[in-house]
């Protein structure tokens, strides 16, 4: 027998456990409907748990507020609600995805894919009326199913329905390293606060660090510098990254849609060719290819014929210049043996004279 809790009056048998936050007296499991058959996600809010308080409970009612008016295709859907003798449970649809927490290297370009999905969502977010501040941005609550490519953001229970002053005596929500100093320092949040959150958990990906260790990346005056950390990425994007971890509120990008309209003609890798690099980074039609390569074989062909002609030029010229030196050596011997002979003939001519 199992320790999972029974749901089935409620139309819902678990299968296993997703997740637990003992903190917040709050487990996650993977459950199915009964009737549908169909795997749905249930967060039980454990109150009556010692170390749960009433900020707890209104996280969950905050949650359901939130989800019922949201109709994303990468938030997912909000089913249903009940109560337990222990607290409250909340029905969402399952995502068959795992989140950014998981040990995955992302390349450079699939986190721009990432920054867009996720910017797309808070776009969404912010043209409700008021806009809707998700509070809680981090790789645990981004999922992503990498073979349909698809991301999702998940866990509204810090959500907040327009900026609003927040009371100073009220307890910060959220997650150090994550958190705008805005939402540290309880400072009225903006559609600018999710971005920093967003820029964060970026910067997270392409260190490839973990979330637990993120503080080691921010300076005393919670600044991240991205140029230091990722010194291979474009500049352009570099830049756009800085701008969304920035501290202050006035340095970031207004919105979402703001943020993303930015990003999307960066190239991630490698700066855009300037015009006059252009025509030698252009490609090649396979025909001019084989015309290029066949002007390169020519040239290598006739470069070879041209330098053993050379060496064949010179090796004939010492030849003759050989010939030519024995030639003058062989006639110079004759002319000598000549004038012997002379000398010869008229020492004979002399004698008989005598």
């Amino acid at each position: 027998m199992s320790n999972f809790p029974d749901f089935s009056l409620t139309g819902y048998q678990v299968e296993r456990l997703l997740g637990e936050n003992r903190d917040g007296g709050r487990v996650t499991y993977l459950a199915n409907n009964i009737m549908t058959q169909t795997p749905v996600v249930i967060k039980q809010f454990q109150f009556a748990r010692s170390g749960a308080t009433w900020s707890d409970y209104d996280a969950h009612q905050r949650e359901i507020q939130v989800l019922r008016q949201l109709d994303h295709p990468s938030i997912p859907r909000y089913l249903d609600s009940f109560e337990t003798p222990s607290g409250f449970c909340l029905v969402q649809e399952y995502i068959p995805a795992n989140s950014l927490v998981e040990t995955y290297h992302w390349t450079p370009k699939q986190i721009k894919q990432i920054a867009k999905a996720v910017l797309e969502v808070l776009v969404y977010l912010q043209s409700a009326d008021p806009p809707i501040i998700h509070r809680d941005i981090k790789p645990d609550n981004i999922l992503v199913n990498r073979q349909e490519k698809k991301v999702y953001l998940v866990d509204f229970g810090l959500a907040r329905v327009g900026g609003g002053e927040v009371a100073v005596s009220s307890v910060v929500k959220g997650t150090l390293g994550f958190m705008p100093p805005e939402q540290m320092f309880n400072r009225q949040l903006t559609e600018a606060s999710d971005l920093y959150s967003l820029g964060v958990t970026l910067v997270c990906l392409l260190t490839q660090t973990k979330s637990s260790e993120i503080g080691n990346l921010i300076d005393s005056a919670y600044r991240i510098n991205v140029k230091r950390l990722t010194p291979s990425l474009n500049q352009k994007f570099i830049d756009w990254l800085q701008k969304m971890v920035a501290p202050e509120l006035k340095n970031r990008f207004d919105n979402a849609a703001a943020a993303l309209k930015a990003l999307q003609p960066i190239d991630v890798l490698g700066n855009t060719p300037t015009p006059n690099k252009q025509v030698f980074t252009r490609k090649l039609s396979p025909v001019a290819m084989a015309v290029a390569l066949a002007a390169l074989c020519l040239i290598a062909i006739l470069g070879i014929t041209k330098i053993i002609s050379i060496i064949s030029d010179s090796g004939d010229h010492r030849t003759e210049k050989h010939d030519k030196k024995k030639k003058h050596h062989y006639d110079r011997d004759d002319d000598e043996k000549k004038d012997q002979h002379d000398k010869g003939d008229d020492q004979d001519k002399d004698d008989d004279d005598d």
